[in-house]
């Protein structure tokens, strides 16, 4: 039971913040501040604006106002200028139509020959299944070493539908193109069996797997050094094409650019027209698994492509359940003074709690209240992320 002396009950808050439907050109900065500083005098949950405060704003909603968007054309463009002839290889990407079968696509239509699409198996990167695991593992299949061509997955493993959108994805990606043929391994050295020009798709070991292309001799590039270089007739971004998304049957749009620059103009912006210091981030998937479908919902190279200096880091915390079970006759009153210890110390050092970065959990928190469907949230505003379970008034 808490003490008399403690009057704050509410911890953390976190509130989506409606916006308007964004096009190219739309002045963003001043939108997002603006619909802020209304929802202060809002008849449904006002809220009240202090320092330490943090707003977070989707990546879609920056890329939109960037108007960062990509045709089919522009990406066969870059693919024919990388890869003027021969076969290509595509290495390792995920199994979505939303996230990559647009950009396959493009490769396809810029490639001189064949288009060989790897895909690694039982699942991809991120957890989306190609096959059922127990039919693997019942078969004489050695996913460390063997090969398996689409006739022999369909001779060994039927048809096998993903259990969420119920796509074929060897027939969805074969479709696309007859110059496509898909292929499973997991060995990126038996890529080279087939081509040695290499498009490393795959989004967080991309780096390794294309160094160990290039070791072995290949031409190899990855998602993000496609489009990734500013350009007068097309978007672009940082990131090239990785972490894009469909748009229309014809466009994609990227992940936003300058993102560290528009953060602090925002930062600025509110600080100007309040006092308060806020951080700010952009924000992306979150670094989240779902624990039925294994599927790990983190398809964007970073959760955060770009934040204010405050959230840079981990958080630095005790873990409060820890202290208490090793204190049973006053757990209370060693919470606080492990806190007041820990606030007074430069060499804190966490026991217990798991070691994330500050934006990666904020990031997850924003994308969880956002969704992806019809909130119209695509700003989320949070209070108290900061505070400790000594703080009683916020900042002001």
């Amino acid at each position: 039971m808490l003490n008399q002396e403690t009057t704050r009950y509410v911890g953390t808050s976190v509130y989506g913040i409606r916006m308007p439907i964004i096009t190219k050109g739309d002045d963003i900065l001043n939108i997002i501040t603006n619909n802020v500083l209304e929802s202060q005098n809002s008849s449904y949950q006002p809220i009240s604006i202090n320092n330490g405060d943090i707003i977070g704003i989707t990546e879609s909603f920056l890329a939109r106002s960037q108007g960062n968007y990509v045709s089919l054309e522009d990406i066969a463009k870059d693919i024919s200028k990388k890869f003027p002839k021969g076969d290509i290889g595509v290495a390792f990407p995920i199994l979505s139509r939303n996230r990559f079968a647009k950009i396959l696509e493009g490769i396809a239509k810029g490639t001189e020959g064949k288009v060989y699409v790897f895909l690694s198996y039982p699942s991809d990167e991120v957890g989306n299944a190609i096959m059922d695991e127990e039919k693997l593992y019942d078969s004489d299949i050695n996913p460390h070493k063997d090969i398996i061509t689409k006739q022999d997955f369909r001779s060994k493993f039927g048809t096998f539908h993903h259990p969420i959108t119920g796509s074929d994805h060897i027939k969805m990606y074969e479709d696309i193109s007859p110059k496509i043929e898909v292929i499973l391994l997991n060995n990126p050295k038996d890529i080279l069996k087939y081509t040695k020009q290499v498009i490393v798709a795959s989004i967080h070991i991309r780096k390794r797997q294309k160094s160990i292309l290039e070791k072995e001799g290949a031409t190899a590039y990855t998602l993000d050094e496609i489009l990734n270089t500013p350009s007068d007739t097309h978007g672009w971004s940082e990131y090239g094409v990785l972490g894009s998304n469909y748009a229309n049957e014809d466009m994609l749009k990227l992940f936003p650019r300058d993102s560290f620059e528009f953060c602090k103009s925002l930062q600025s912006l509110i600080k100007k027209k309040t006092g308060k210091h806020l951080e700010v981030m952009i924000y992306g998937d979150g670094g989240f698994k779902c624990p039925k479908t294994k599927i790990w919902e983190f398809a964007d190279p970073v959760v955060s492509p770009g934040y204010t200096d405050g959230l840079k880091g981990m958080p630095k915390e005790i873990k409060i359940k820890a202290v208490a079970d090793n204190n049973i006759n006053n757990p209370q009153q060693a919470i606080k003074d492990a806190i007041k210890s820990k606030n007074s110390s430069d060499d804190f050092y966490s026991i217990g709690t798991t070691p994330r970065q500050i934006t990666d959990l904020l990031g997850s928190l924003c994308d969880l209240t956002t969704g992806s469907g019809e909130k119209g949230t695509p700003v989320v505003y949070i209070k108290g992320y900061f505070d400790n379970y000594l703080t009683q008034n916020p900042k002001d």
